[in-house]
């Protein structure tokens, strides 16, 4: 089976402060690296609020039978 890997090659006009705040904080070997990862983690991010969000309107109700130690016991017999 073949894994298709797309690519874009982007200009951006990125102030350089900002471009070299994410090069020494996302620590990648190049530019290119520190960008894909800073965009990796910026998108997690909101990936984590839009849950947040959609767990504030309809909170998780557990069943009332529920057990943690039940759930624990569980998840080591794997």
């Amino acid at each position: 089976m073949c894994r298709m890997l797309y690519r874009m090659k982007v200009t951006a006009l990125i102030p350089d402060n900002i471009v070299q705040e994410v090069n020494r904080n996302a620590s990648g070997k190049n530019l290119t690296e520190s960008l894909v990862i800073a965009l990796k983690e910026w998108l997690s991010l909101k990936k984590i609020s839009r849950l947040n969000k959609k767990v504030a309107r309809k909170p998780i109700e557990f069943r009332e039978s529920f057990s943690a130690s039940q759930v624990r016991s569980l998840n080591r017999k794997k």
